[in-house]
């Protein structure tokens, strides 16, 4: 019998303590099992024979065999939990089936098993007829030696207040910890995770960028469910105006459409969005890219997730160009009747339609819109002191009549917005007939806000009328496209820490009002002294549904 096991133990040594060390001689390629790279000069650090690369700034993907498991990311809508398994790129002779196991009492069971998908390295289990009514751990296992675990939490319905911690705008000009964020946001305990955009900084390399993105923020989310949705740095832009999918002819964007190669964008929408709830309607737009605008329901509040970008038409020939760049308008005295012309698209009719039914589901609960960008130009000063913009297509305020159709759904739904990418944290009541007539939106801060700063800074230095006195240029005011907006509250970047930080959201059931707040990086929570930024908290009173 000694004869047999002792070369099962030496394999099984072998495999063991083999597989926990870093190759640092080159492998040949095995063509059977390598992922070939489809993209030219995209996603190289992940792709083809990544470990043959030279290092890179991002990430290093050539980790310990024990740690090839990234993270677990997931939501639960009516009995249905979504759950992605990230991992780091595997090599050719490596297993590509990832194991989920469920714990129920002190034993895990096996429930499924996926095939990852060697371009971006994730994989998707769905389990239907999940019991939302407990907290259960899980498990997810590749090989011999990795493995990660995370709990699925039990809805939160018999709490009055729902929390959403909400973040934005990961800047890779701080490729460091984020450990402030994980500190404050786990000691605060939301029910709910939500980064609006731009995880992503490093366009051409998004599998490593979010890999990087997921080690730095993983503590948040490994036991709790997270809305994560891909804005235009996430797929390669400086902007987008997704245009309904069609191709673009050049990275600025502006002409409408996706530059990279459709099946980046669709891998990194598979990433970032594989684990939403299911989309209202599953249709693809052109070259195949999908959709995922869909609502999430925790505790008793609705929350709708749409796409500000895909649809958006592109400015690029389709209007008169008022300045440098075709979605730039610095001529403050032009007419911005002129720019909101017949036949452009802001969320699209698709969009319209859902948010509409949506309104009329779940009259009972609390809403929110959660999306990209505000829809409004909430910024005077982009980048740097000397750069005043008047007006900037990238922002949701244009096209106007796009806006005030998208308002007018969310109003009907009596819905908050909540939003990022702006650089610049506000809290602005909308007008669409007349002011403070539309919803209240929430736009959150950068979480790294050392690049590209905006501010807001009338050019006149004063109030505007109504103003509620906490800072010096709240009021009614027009933004550069004539759109009216209420200024409640804004964080520029000369307050502590340079205005970066998160917004914490509390949705109080019983009283029908929404608590917005705003904390600093730096801030520690714990501490009797924590201080939010200046006008915050903000409440408001959302009264019963229409």
């Amino acid at each position: 019998m000694n004869q047999h096991i002792y070369p099962l133990l030496a394999t099984a040594l072998i495999i063991l303590f083999g597989c926990s060390i870093k190759p640092t001689e080159k492998i040949e390629s095995n063509t059977e099992h390598t992922a070939v790279n489809p993209f030219n000069g995209i996603d190289t650090i992940a792709t083809g024979d990544w470990w043959n690369r030279k290092s890179n700034e991002i990430i290093d993907v050539k980790v310990n065999r024990e740690d090839v498991i990234a993270f677990g990311i997931y939501t639960v809508q009516e009995q249905k939990m979504k759950l992605t398994a990230q991992l780091f790129p595997l090599y050719p002779n490596e297993t590509k089936i990832v194991r989920l196991e469920i714990q129920r009492g002190n034993e895990w069971h096996e429930t499924q098993r996926k095939e990852i998908n060697p371009l971006g390295w994730s994989t998707t289990f769905i389990v239907d007829n999940w019991d939302s009514s407990k907290d259960i751990k899980y498990r997810l296992s590749h090989g011999a030696l990795a493995q990660y675990v995370g709990l699925i939490r039990k809805d939160p319905t018999y709490k009055e207040e729902i929390l959403l911690a909400a973040l934005s705008c990961n800047s890779n000009k701080d490729r460091g910890d984020r450990d402030e964020y994980i500190r404050n946001i786990n000691y605060q305990n939301p029910d709910l995770i939500f980064f609006a955009g731009d995880q992503s900084y490093d366009h051409s390399e998004h599998t490593a960028a979010w890999l990087k993105f997921g080690m730095q923020f993983r503590e948040i989310f490994r036991e709790r469910p997270c809305v994560t949705i891909p804005d235009d740095h996430d797929i390669g832009q400086g902007n987008l105006w997704g245009e309904y999918g069609k191709k673009s002819e050049t990275s600025a964007g502006h002409d409408g459409g996706y530059y990279y190669d459709a099946k980046y964008i669709k891998m990194v929408e598979r990433c970032q969005t594989g684990h939403l709830p299911d989309p209202f309607d599953v249709t693809p737009i052109e070259q195949g890219i999908g959709v995922y605008y869909t609502n999430l329901t925790i505790g008793g509040v609705d929350f709708a997730i749409i796409e500000d970008r895909k649809f958006k038409t592109g400015p690029k020939d389709k209007i008169p160009q008022m300045g440098p760049r075709p979605d730039h308008i610095r001529n403050s005295n032009y007419d911005p009747k002129t720019v909101d012309v017949d036949g452009l698209k802001l969320l699209g009719d698709r969009q319209l339609t859902f948010l509409n039914s949506w309104s009329g589901q779940n009259t009972d609960h609390m809403k929110a819109v959660l999306s990209q960008t505000g829809f409004c130009g909430g910024a005077h000063i982009h980048g740097k002191l000397t750069n005043r913009l008047h007006a900037d297509m990238d922002s949701n305020g244009w096209p106007q009549t796009g806006r005030n159709k998208a308002l007018q759904a969310i109003k009907k739904a009596n819905a908050v917005h909540i939003a990022g990418d702006q650089h610049l944290s506000t809290v602005i009541q909308h007008g669409i007939d007349e002011f403070d007539d539309g919803p209240w939106a929430f736009v959150v801060p950068a979480i790294v806000n050392n690049y590209y700063s905006r501010w807001w800074w009338p050019e006149d230095e004063q109030a505007g009328p109504n103003s509620n006195g906490t800072l010096p240029w709240n009021g009614q005011f027009l933004d550069g496209f004539n759109n009216k907006i209420t200024m409640h509250a804004y964080v520029n970047p000369d307050n502590p820490s340079n205005g970066a930080g998160y917004g914490l959201i509390r949705f109080r059931k019983n009283q029908r009002e929404v608590i917005f707040e705003c904390w600093p990086r730096d801030t520690d929570v714990s501490t009797e002294q924590a201080q939010q930024f200046k006008g915050f908290p903000f409440t408001v009173k959302l009264g019963a549904s229409e």
